[in-house]
């Protein structure tokens, strides 16, 4: 089966659609699409503030995934399934979350049935509704004899610890706290769109009197299931950060110091492990550096190294989980999201007549 995996994450700089094949137990991705967001889509999204503003724009965002989506099928040819995560507005792990892009804009559009609205029924359960990418991590990585912990650093860096020949109910899956979100707002201050390589932060200055502030919150010490956002680290955190009065450049190294420290205090405990990376952050040097002087027990490679594009991997993700709701099998994994129960994820939208 041939599905297109969508995805828009915290960071809100674009779509990211991949063409999946899945047979059995095998993924193979086809190919791999990103679409910037058109001008001014971000910061109409940061401003959303009314029931009509939220209901314009699940209709726009709709569109917009249909456009993408459609661009890829011409590159890479059709596809049965289309599994779209949707752009977040609001997450509150544990209560309520919501994703907008309307599947029903979608559907017709391209005339392709559409699985979305992954997270709510997790919540529904009584889970965070995040992270839900584990269960792809665990199909993917599990080892026989070697501990794995798969790290994305998106807007928001999660991770998954798959223990050495682990059963699903032995996977450990949370976020660690920021990702790119503090640094990119940064970057925006300086004109730029996301600190490339780390070069900012590695001509800056980690004020370790800061970081020791930031990272005295008690969510980095919290046991998961736990789930974090823009909520907690969007543009009145980064406001914080600047009435240190700092200059940017040494507020961008505290915020990469505040990212791989939350991340070393997450998966230390592990031990030795292949820490496997994703997501923008894997771009990222100083992150990356900072990773390995912090975690020296761990091996660490990006999951280009696995064959999967770092960029990739969660618009993969959304593909086999649609995958998996179309099979009506359960896809979270409740050791992750805290959830009562395995259920199956997402909303079906039929394709249309």
């Amino acid at each position: 089966m041939k599905i297109a995996g969508v995805m828009s994450g915290t960071s809100l700089d674009g779509i990211d659609v991949a063409i999946v094949e899945i047979r059995g137990r095998s993924i193979r991705t086809i190919g791999f699409l990103p679409t910037p967001y058109p001008k001014g889509v971000r910061e109409a999204i940061l401003a959303l503030d009314s029931p009509e503003s939220i209901s314009l724009w699940n209709v726009r965002l709709g569109e917009l995934y249909a456009r993408a989506i459609l661009r890829a099928v011409k590159r890479w040819g059709s596809v049965d399934l289309i599994g779209c995560h949707g752009q977040t507005i609001y997450h509150h792990g544990g209560r309520h979350t919501l994703q907008i892009g309307e599947a029903a804009v979608i559907a017709e559009r391209t005339g392709l049935p559409v699985v979305s609205n992954f997270r709510a029924r997790d919540v529904a359960a009584g889970g965070q509704g995040a992270p839900l990418v584990p269960y792809v991590d665990y199909w993917l990585f599990r080892h026989p004899r070697r501990a794995r912990v798969a790290l994305n650093i998106g807007g928001i860096a999660n991770v998954t610890i798959i223990p050495p020949a682990a059963s699903p109910s032995q996977v450990i899956a949370f976020d660690t706290g920021p990702g790119n979100m503090v640094m990119d707002a940064l970057a925006r201050e300086m004109g730029l769109p996301y600190d490339r390589g780390g070069k900012i932060a590695a001509s800056g200055r980690i004020d370790r009197r800061l970081l020791r502030k930031l990272l005295s919150n008690p969510y980095y010490r919290r046991a998961g299931p736990k789930s974090a956002g823009r909520e907690q680290y969007g543009l009145s955190f980064v406001n914080g950060m600047k009435r240190s009065g700092l200059p940017l450049r040494d507020l961008m190294a505290t915020a990469t110091a505040l990212t791989t420290s939350s991340i070393a205090l997450a998966i230390r405990p592990v031990g030795r492990a292949d820490l496997i990376v994703s997501g923008g952050g894997a771009h990222n040097g100083a992150v990356l550096g900072q990773l390995a002087a912090l975690l020296p027990l761990m091996s660490i490679a990006t999951s280009a190294e696995y064959g999967l594009d770092v960029d990739a991997k969660e618009a993969v993700a959304f593909a086999v989980l649609a995958y998996e709701t179309w099979r009506g099998r359960p896809s979270n994994l409740p050791s992750a999201t805290g959830a009562t129960h395995g259920v199956v994820l997402g909303d079906l939208t039929p394709a249309s007549a």
